[in-house]
């Protein structure tokens, strides 16, 4: 197993001088049902401020206001609209959904909706209540270029291991079962890809607060749309988002889930700089 360490920032690059919003991909992010908006703006805002093109957040309603309020950078969809969504989701170069989806029938039509309009050639970040219900409902996995992003309880319902036995040879016989890449999130978390596993040594105790996976699932989904190699991406991603919240907690109790995407445009940065 490899140690992630800081040299896999060397996948974010400096933007060439007659860049536009065009060349760094555009993302729908599906999720936040009336209980759970909090959840997909988190995701959302990750996304954004990790420097995606062109963001698309596909949610209910009731959490309009909320969005706009808070990230006036996206665009907001209902996302009961099955055209309006199916158009977002075939059209997008990174299609992350799950967060603050929910499980009930609403939340299933819309999932639905979406694994039947991705492609082999896009990226598709599947977190949160998406896994789940993959797993309750006996959902197919879609096509696509799929990275899951489950924390312990999740994967066990995903892969049928008990967390007890979640060990590294039993998650790499199923990730490659799943033809996926797993990001199992963990004290150290562990990425899984068909040709290596990595685990992340940095880390807090500060990130143990609500939201924390929902804006990872958002930076994953802002870096694999800007950056060539998703793998490299992901773990960069990965990287990123302990590495800034270690940053956070020399001086905070608890780091906040926002205050990791908003630290995330000046770190990217100084990750170029520091490169000379």
């Amino acid at each position: 197993m490899k140690r992630l360490d800081a040299t896999i920032l060397n996948i974010i690059k400096q933007r060439p001088e007659d860049s536009f919003k065009g060349n760094f991909g555009k993302v729908v992010l599906i999720g936040g049902n009336a209980n759970f908006g909090g959840a997909i703006i988190m995701a959302a805002t990750a996304t954004v401020y990790s420097g995606a093109g062109l963001v698309t957040t596909a949610t209910d309603t009731s959490n309009s206001f909320s969005l706009h309020a808070q990230l006036p950078e996206t665009m907001f969809v209902n996302y009961y609209d099955k055209v309006q969504l199916s158009h977002l989701v075939s059209e997008a170069t990174v299609v992350v959904v799950g967060p603050g989806l929910g499980d009930d029938f609403h939340s299933q039509e819309v999932l639905a909706t979406v694994f039947a309009n991705t492609s082999a050639n896009q990226t598709v970040v599947i977190d949160g209540s998406a896994i789940t219900m993959m797993t309750a409902k006996q959902i197919a996995q879609p096509a696509g270029n799929i990275i899951f992003t489950p924390h312990q309880m999740e994967w066990q319902r995903l892969s049928g291991i008990k967390i007890a036995d979640q060990n590294v040879a039993a998650n790499q016989a199923v990730q490659a079962q799943l033809n996926a890449t797993v990001v199992l999130k963990k004290h150290h978390t562990e990425i899984y890809t068909a040709d290596e596993t990595y685990q992340l040594p940095i880390g807090t105790p500060a990130q143990a607060t609500g939201g924390m996976g929902d804006t990872l699932a958002g930076m994953i989904g802002g870096f694999t749309a800007q950056f060539s190699d998703s793998i490299q991406a992901t773990l960069a991603a990965v990287y990123a988002h302990s590495a800034i919240a270690e940053k956070l907690a020399e001086t905070q109790y608890v780091v906040l889930p926002h205050q990791i995407s908003q630290s995330l445009p000046k770190f990217m940065k100084q990750s170029v700089n520091n490169r000379g």
